[in-house]
């Protein structure tokens, strides 16, 4: 762990989620390591979704949800602007993907991450030059 990763929200959600408490720990685990390391990167949307997730599919309280939002907020964030929006939408034609995960897969290209965490995602596929890592294949 040497370089940049990006962490797509479903990491998040599973690092509060204790009915699966191997993918929890394994969550809480990769979060730790990155963020001391200040290797970890996140975009607006994944804190937006962080938060409607944990309050809305696990009852995180919402005061407990913005603690951790103000928490991952002091990561490398990513912000969109216009043409980022286009970019995404160029990748998502290219891809096939969602446009939402190309919205993730840009901002992680965005923020120079090579590395990206997600559930999401094809494991082991690069796309825009970012490679996609499933932490939980192995839990």
């Amino acid at each position: 762990m040497n370089r940049l990763a990006f962490f797509d929200t479903n990491i998040f959600i599973y690092a509060d989620d204790d009915a699966g408490p191997a993918k929890q720990a394994r969550a809480i685990q990769l979060i730790t390591d990155y963020r001391r390391a200040g290797l970890l990167v996140v975009s607006i949307q994944v804190l937006q979704e962080y938060f409607a997730a944990a309050t809305r599919k696990l009852g995180v309280d919402p005061e407990t949800a913005q603690r951790k939002v103000q928490l991952l907020a002091r990561a490398r964030v990513v912000r969109f602007v216009e043409g980022d929006v286009i970019a995404a939408i160029e990748l998502h034609r290219l891809t096939r993907i969602s446009f939402w995960d190309a919205m993730i897969v840009h901002a992680a290209r965005l923020a120079g991450a090579d590395l990206l965490y997600s559930e999401d995602l094809q494991h082991g596929a690069v796309l825009g030059g970012v490679r996609i890592d499933n932490p939980f294949l192995a839990v």
